[in-house]
């Protein structure tokens, strides 16, 4: 299949849900619409390919299975806290709230890069390698990394009243987002499952999982949680002790020098 099919198709499904978004001014559809991108595109590679090998079906399979948790998680959260106020400054923007959600598109497209290159290129492949099945145990334990962590952090803000502070047992006792830890290293697994069949410009691919660690860390994930997380609590030293004794991403004991909190 075309990677331009597929990127229309993100494009297309994106823009319906974008148009009940923007005339409703809710912010219900954007993450659910994310996670069905990739369902989406999943769906269109397997019946283009029809792929009969276990590396391309246990691809797909993954990240349907990713693409399932995240979205009935944020579909759930979303129910629960009403507005996402990421949105609160372009909701009201027909071309602010637009831009994201092509953004978003464009994301799932790139993100899914990996994945189209192993169904097209490599469908019929029936034998896995030990490097991919390492990467796929790496997938198993990133998917599970940041379950828990999402589950932790919800059932939290549940017990929190009348308002949570920030987040710090579990794994967030030893990551600030352990949930973004997980994300990135589902995302790389899935890719190196493919290196034993890359070749050329094929390595290219990694350019999935590179660009959504980017924006985790560097764009729309780490870097707006951190600036409100101190924009609520800069001045309580309990908060400035976590924060320099927990790993702000990879899941490690907290240094020694932390206060009892």
């Amino acid at each position: 299949m075309n990677m331009v099919y597929l990127l229309a198709a993100s494009l297309a499904l994106n823009a319906f849900f974008f148009l009940f978004a923007a005339i409703l001014k809710t912010d219900v559809f954007t993450d659910i619409t994310y996670s069905l991108s990739f369902i989406l595109l999943c769906a269109l590679l397997f019946f283009w390919y029809r792929p009969s090998g276990i590396v391309a079906i246990g691809v797909l399979l993954m990240v349907s299975l990713w693409a399932l948790r995240l979205g009935g998680y944020l579909f759930i959260r979303i129910l629960h806290i009403k507005v996402d106020h990421r949105f609160d400054d372009r909701r009201n923007s027909f071309v602010a709230f637009g831009s994201f959600w092509l953004l978003q598109a464009i994301s799932v497209w790139i993100i899914m890069l990996p994945v189209s290159g192993l169904v097209a290129n490599y469908g019929d492949w029936s034998t896995v390698p030990r490097i991919s099945l390492l990467c796929a145990l790496g997938f198993v334990i990133g998917l599970v990394i940041e379950t828990i962590a999402d589950v932790q952090k919800y059932v939290y803000k549940q017990k929190a009243t009348p308002a949570p502070q920030w987040m710090r047992t579990g794994l967030w006792s030893w990551s600030r987002h352990p949930n973004y830890f997980g994300e990135i290293l589902v995302w790389f697994s899935i890719a190196g499952i493919g290196i034993p069949f890359y070749s050329g410009l094929q390595w290219l691919f990694f350019i999935g999982p590179l660009y959504i660690t980017f924006l985790l860390l560097f764009v729309s994930g780490i870097p707006l949680l951190e600036k409100a997380a101190d924009a609520k609590w800069a001045d309580n030293p309990e908060y400035r002790a976590y924060r320099s004794a927990t790993s702000v991403l990879i899941p490690l004991p907290p240094k020694k020098t932390q206060t009892s909190i």
